[in-house]
């Protein structure tokens, strides 16, 4: 049976547009949140947002014969993201491309009586493939939060079957007033910097980020590194359209299921990303299932506090810092966490700490009862 590699990623964040900016600056803590005025009658209230300057400046720099115009804020963001992975691996007639993304070019609905084509998720994928050349028609992953995770598994089993040989994953969303609107509908966004599993968190903050991942089943000599994907999962609780399980049946199926196929144990697992929103239902949930699943002693975090909530490019981000870490040998705190406010007990970092780190369990949950779970193995270094 094929072995699936992940063997380079990049990302496009408000703390860098690189992953080593990025790690550098989650070394100091720093994080992408902040107060935004984005809505003209709503107050400022704390996000994580892409200068726009910086990224024109950039894109500008990278792209230099293309004009600014032709691409919306987050095409320029798909486009920085990966480039320099498409420059260092070569795209065939078997390469895939995965696209995910919870809302893509939903800002483009803004003031419009028509329904413009670039707001189609398949229009946004196809313009980003014919811009590099892909010769494979681009797939679309779209399932609320969990999109990058499941993004990552949909490669892994389409290079199974023999349908590619290797293939691009690419995630990304940003902030509009269409997600601010949704999410405020539901009373989520936290006062301040959110406060994933911590008893006084209150809600989330929003955030927007792009970032990609090459996948293959022949990880060339000269790699610098690879990242078995052992095992994968989705399953949804049927429990609300908005609200998660209350006993976290899918996320613990979902586990379980990547933990099967990963042929891990719990005791093997080195570390957790978590999906951590700072919500009270969401992490209430998250604890319930990793208790379940007898993962309450790993040492857990979540990027929320750094990131914000990137939607469909969270879960491969948070995948892309949780590799970085094993690569480093280094955990990193669950920023902003205090004191345990779920029912059940949960191994939080607390801060930056040395460790070797083999096999990753990264997990997502959303909307629609929607829950993911991935297993990657450190191989190289």
């Amino acid at each position: 049976m094929k072995e699936i590699y992940i063997t380079d990623y990049n990302c496009v964040t408000p703390l860098g547009f690189d992953v080593s900016s990025n790690w550098d600056a989650l070394l100091e803590g720093k994080s992408g949140v902040s107060l935004h005025k984005i809505i003209d009658n709503h107050d400022p209230f704390y996000a994580s947002k892409i200068d726009s300057e910086k990224l024109e400046e950039k894109f500008t720099k990278h792209f230099e014969s293309v004009q600014n115009n032709s691409f919306t804020k987050l095409e320029k963001m798909f486009l920085l993201s990966l480039k320099p992975l498409v420059e260092r691996h070569q795209i065939t007639e078997e390469t895939g491309l995965i696209l995910s993304t919870t809302k893509g070019n939903i800002s483009l609905l803004k003031n419009k009586n028509t329904l413009p084509e670039g707001v189609f998720l398949s229009n946004l994928a196809q313009k980003i493939a014919d811009f590099f050349g892909f010769k494979t028609k681009p797939i679309v992953v779209s399932n609320a939060c969990v999109s990058g995770v499941m993004a990552l598994a949909v490669a892994k089993n389409m290079i199974l079957s023999g349908k590619y040989n290797d293939a691009f994953v690419i995630a990304g969303d940003e902030i509009s007033e269409f997600v601010i609107s949704g999410f405020n509908s539901f009373q989520a966004i936290g006062s301040g910097i959110c406060k994933p599993y911590d008893k006084n968190r209150d809600g989330i903050n929003l955030g927007e980020a792009a970032a990609a991942v090459y996948i293959t089943s022949e990880p060339g000599k000269n790699e610098k590194f690879s990242f078995k994907v052992l095992g994968d999962s989705a399953v949804n609780d049927a429990n609300h359209i908005s609200g998660p399980s209350r006993t976290g049946d899918g996320l613990y199926a979902s586990i379980k299921n990547a933990m099967t196929e990963a042929r891990v144990s719990a005791e093997q697992i080195d570390f957790i990303s978590a999906h951590g929103t700072a919500t009270i239902y969401n992490d209430e949930m998250e604890a319930i299932a990793f208790n379940r699943a007898e993962l309450q002693n790993i040492p857990l975090h979540s990027l929320k506090a750094y990131y914000g909530h990137c939607l469909g490019a969270s879960g491969l981000l948070e995948t892309i810092i949780s590799m970085e870490s094993a690569l480093h040998k280094t955990l990193l705190p669950s920023k902003n966490f205090e004191d345990i406010g779920t029912s059940q007990s949960l191994n939080i970092i607390k801060e930056t700490q040395p460790a070797e780190i083999r096999y990753i369990l990264k997990t997502a949950s959303g909307f629609g009862g929607c829950n993911a779970a991935v297993v990657l193995e450190k191989c190289k270094e």
